[in-house]
């Protein structure tokens, strides 16, 4: 951006010219001390300079709330989602997962949150007219090995359940070549993952997803009650490299997470419990509660209640929690094995 647009003194101009800084950018980089020093100006001009150059970035209107959602359609990509492979998901979640931000998918053992994730790890390799953002993921191992044998059954279905997209289309995506799969069984390998070895492929367009299952395991296997201090600066750690992750690259983070029996650790540092079971709660507490974009939680239908559709099939339910997008609400799925699939009709706030 040219300095000579700035509404500045022609001498200022020409000691920042003088300084080496040759944009905007480069001045709103150093601190006002650090500025002195580089210009020699003095500090009444340096304020002047760091107010023009930020004055020229956010520009001269003040755009309200109600004007950007008017102008969305302007800025596509900064309203854009990560589709589920499911219509009756996508609904539920206004699009899919945001591009930017962390999302958390809580529950029990066999509510089907890892075949969930693993139908993300397809359908962010689609075409993005087709809801995928045509880049693998990255999936993060913490407790148990990768289901490499349902991904493949999962791809051999994906013509079953992608009925959107035409046939040569998912023919043409090699699926297998795109999931990079790490393990990592405690938090110092964790947070060296996430801070080294996933922002490489980021950064080269090989993947646009972070999938993490499950957070909570490293953290239940190091920490007790006694070095809960020391568990909230990890997770704080943690939140804060995903969330960079994301921010810098526009790229979803999933975080599997575990449940709690509130009952059994009344005095921990819980979250606020489940909504379908008072007793349950997602672990790690309100520190890593913190550290979210929007929670969701899943859990299997009581038998009388799996009756809508596929009965063969138990019937789910997933439920978002919280989202600052979202309103409390819920729908009921079914995974089969061509993958997981909203159920029409079940969706309700």
């Amino acid at each position: 951006m040219d300095l000579d647009q700035l509404d500045l003194n022609p001498r200022i101009i020409a000691v920042v010219k003088k300084a080496k800084l040759k944009s905007v950018k480069d001045i709103l980089h150093f601190s006002v001390p650090d500025l002195q020093r580089l210009t020699n100006l003095s500090s009444s001009d340096v304020h002047h300079l760091l107010k023009a150059a930020s004055s020229h970035l956010r520009g001269r209107h003040i755009l309200t709330a109600l004007h950007l959602l008017q102008q969305r359609d302007h800025f596509p990509a900064q309203h854009q989602h990560l589709s589920l492979g499911c219509p009756v998901l996508d609904g539920l979640l206004g699009g899919g997962l945001p591009l930017e931000g962390i999302t958390e998918l809580a529950g029990r053992s066999s509510a089907g949150k890892t075949q969930l994730a693993l139908q993300l790890c397809l359908a962010v390799q689609f075409p993005r007219w087709h809801g995928g953002l045509e880049a693998g993921a990255v999936y993060i191992c913490t407790e148990d090995i990768f289901p490499s044998k349902r991904l493949q059954q999962l791809i051999s279905q994906q013509q079953q359940l992608r009925t959107d997209v035409p046939g040569e289309v998912v023919e043409k995506i090699k699926f297998s070549n795109q999931i990079f799969i790490e393990h990592a069984a405690d938090v110092d390998t964790l947070l060296e993952c996430v801070s080294k070895k996933v922002p490489v492929l980021l950064s080269r367009g090989m993947a646009r997803l972070v999938i993490i299952d499950s957070v909570a395991a490293p953290f239940r296997c190091e920490f007790d009650s006694q070095t809960s201090v020391l568990r909230a600066r990890h997770l704080q750690s943690l939140g804060a490299a995903l969330r960079q992750l994301s921010s810098t690259f526009r790229s979803p983070v999933l975080c599997i997470n575990q449940v709690t029996e509130a009952v059994e650790e009344r005095g921990s540092e819980l979250g606020p419990p489940g909504p379908l079971d008072q007793h349950l709660s997602p672990a790690l507490g309100i520190t890593w509660a913190n550290q979210l974009l929007m929670r969701l939680m899943v859990d299997r239908s009581h038998e009388e209640g799996a009756t809508l559709g596929w009965p063969s099939s138990p019937a789910r339910t997933l439920r978002v929690l919280f989202a600052p997008h979202l309103p409390p609400s819920s729908c009921s799925y079914t995974v089969n094995s061509e993958g997981v699939r909203g159920m029409p009709g079940t969706t309700s706030s």
